[in-house]
C-alpha cells in the first residue's frame, strides 16, 4: 500500500509546530434563530465510538459546553458500543426505524461502506447551503490532504477529525524488575523475547496488542512486515509475510504464555493495573494511560519488522452529517464549528491523544502549543507518522461481514489453531463475498 502523502506533509508541520494560529470558527448564528420568538432549540443527535477511556468523557464536556454556550441547539451525544463496526450497525436498523441521528462518526476503514450504503451531505455543500458567507472554511482552515482522507467518489464524505497510529506503552518498572532496557524492544522479535523475559522473571504477562472491533492494530503488525491487507481488490493478508507475523502473535499468547488476549478495556486496565509490562495500542489512549497508570509510563514507537518499513494504519474518525431535515442541518453544522474550533480542537487532543485535523491548532496560545512542549508521550505518535498508510476499507456491501471474519480469524489463531491455515481459509471467505 503507498504511504498517503498528507500524512508526510502534516508529520513535518507538527514536528515544527509551524502552523499559523486562528480565532474560534463557530458564532453561534448559523442554527438560525429568531430572538422575537420564544421557540424552542433545535435537538440533533451526535453518535460516537468514545468509552470514558478513550474520549468519551471529552466528548460529553465539549457536547455540554456547547449546550450551555447557546440555546439554538441542542446536542444529545450518543455512546455505540464494539467502536466504528458497532456504531454502523446501529446506524442500520436506525434507518429502518426512521430514526436517523443528525452527525456520527464514520472510522476510515469505513468510509468506503458508509458512503455506499446511507444518506449523507458533502460538508463544503454543507456550508454553501446553510452559511455560504463562510463558505471558504475548509480551505482556510484544513489541508489539502487531511481533506482527502474523507474523498470518495469526488465528493467529501465527513470531515476529518481524529487522527491516530499506534504506540508502545512501556511499563519502565517493571521491565527493570525484569532485567531489560527501560526503553523497551525496537523490533517485533525483541518485544517477543522481552514479553517472555517478563513473565518468566516477573510472573506478570509482557505483552498485550489492542484487540477492539476491528482489526486495526493486527493490520499494523502485517503490513510491517510486507504483507497486504488487500491488493487490488482481492484479500491477500495470508501472504507468507502475513502468516509470520500472525504466527509471532500467536506463540506470545499460545506457547509462550506471555501475552494477553482479552477484549480491548480489560487489556489496556490490566496494563494501567501493573499486570503487563508493555501495550501495543492508539496514542488516543495516551491520557487514560498516563492519568491512571501508578509506576513509572512511557510512549515509544511501534516495533518495526527487521530490515522492514514501518506501516501503520490511519486510525481515528471523520464526522459525517447524516441530518436530511433542513433545521436540523443548520443546527448541526452550528455543532461542527464548535467542535473544529481552536479551543475545542485543543480539549480533544489533550483528553484523547489524537492529533487534531484543523491546521492551525498546534501553534496557537490557545490551542495546543504548550501542551506539546509539556507532553513528550505524544511525540512518538508524530515522529512515526510518515509511516502511515490508509486504514484498510474493504469495499461494497461485504465492509462489515469481512471486517467481522478477520476478527474471528484472530479468536481462532490466538486459541490456538494452525495459523496459515486459518487465515488461508479466511482469505477466500473474504474473496467470495467481495465477487
Amino acid at each position: 500500500m503507498k504511504k498517503t502523502k498528507f500524512l508526510l506533509t502534516f508529520a513535518a508541520t507538527a514536528s515544527l509546530l509551524g502552523l499559523a494560529a486562528c480565532g474560534n470558527g463557530s458564532n453561534g448564528n448559523s442554527a438560525g434563530s429568531d430572538d422575537s420568538e420564544n421557540t424552542e432549540p433545535v435537538t440533533i443527535e451526535y453518535w460516537h465510538v468514545n468509552a470514558d477511556t478513550q474520549g468519551g468523557q471529552t466528548v460529553n464536556k465539549l457536547v455540554e459546553d456547547y449546550n450551555a454556550s447557546q440555546d439554538n441547539v441542542e446536542v444529545v451525544a450518543k455512546f455505540n458500543p464494539d467502536m466504528y463496526k458497532g456504531l454502523m450497525q446501529n446506524l442500520q436498523a436506525s434507518v429502518a426505524s426512521n430514526t436517523v441521528p443528525d452527525v456520527v462518526q464514520v472510522g476510515w476503514a469505513f468510509k468506503d461502506y458508509f458512503a455506499e450504503n446511507f444518506e449523507y451531505i458533502d460538508p463544503t455543500d454543507l456550508v454553501q447551503e446553510v452559511e455560504p458567507e463562510n463558505g471558504d472554511y475548509f480551505d482556510k482552515y484544513f489541508l489539502d490532504n487531511i481533506m482527502q482522507l474523507a474523498e470518495k467518489d469526488g465528493k467529501y464524505v465527513g470531515v476529518p477529525y481524529s487522527l491516530s497510529n499506534p504506540v508502545l506503552y512501556l511499563n519502565r518498572d517493571l521491565l527493570k524488575e525484569a532485567g531489560l532496557d527501560e526503553n523497551g524492544p525496537t523490533t517485533w522479535t525483541e518485544l517477543k523475547d522481552f514479553a517472555k523475559t517478563i513473565k518468566d522473571e516477573t510472573g506478570k504477562y509482557g505483552f498485550y496488542l489492542q484487540e477492539p472491533a476491528d482489526s486495526w492494530a493486527t493490520q499494523a503488525l502485517l503490513e510491517s512486515n510486507g504483507a497486504n491487507v488487500i491488493t487490488d481488490g482481492k484479500a491477500t493478508f495470508a501472504s507468507s509475510e502475513g502468516v509470520e507475523a500472525y504466527q509471532l502473535y500467536q506463540d506470545m499468547v499460545v506457547t509462550d504464555e506471555s501475552a494477553l488476549h482479552l477484549p480491548w478495556e480489560q487489556g489496556v486496565q490490566s496494563f494501567i493495573d501493573g499486570n503487563v509490562g508493555m501495550v501495543f495500542t492508539t496514542i488516543a489512549q495516551r491520557n487514560n494511560i498516563q492519568s491512571n497508570s501508578e509506576f513509572d509510563v512511557t510512549a515509544v514507537e511501534s516495533p518495526s519488522w527487521e530490515g522492514k518499513e514501518l506501516k501503520l494504519p490511519a486510525g481515528g474518525a471523520m464526522l459525517a452529517v447524516t441530518s436530511q431535515d433542513q433545521e436540523k442541518k443548520a443546527a448541526t453544522w452550528d455543532f461542527l464549528e464548535y467542535l473544529y474550533s481552536v479551543e475545542s480542537m485543543a480539549e480533544w487532543t489533550k483528553g484523547t491523544g489524537y492529533v487534531p485535523p484543523r491546521n492551525d491548532v498546534a501553534e496557537a496560545e490557545d490551542g495546543l502549543k504548550q501542551f506539546l512542549e509539556e507532553n513528550t508521550m505524544m511525540a512518538p505518535a508524530i515522529k512515526q507518522m510518515d509511516g502511515m498508510v490508509s486504514w484498510t476499507a474493504f469495499p461494497g456491501d461485504a465492509g462489515l461481514e469481512a471486517e467481522q471474519k478477520l476478527l474471528d480469524m484472530r479468536d481462532k489463531i490466538l486459541s490456538g489453531s494452525d495459523t496459515q491455515k486459518t487465515m488461508e481459509e479466511t482469505q477466500d471467505e473474504i474473496n467470495k463475498l467481495m465477487e
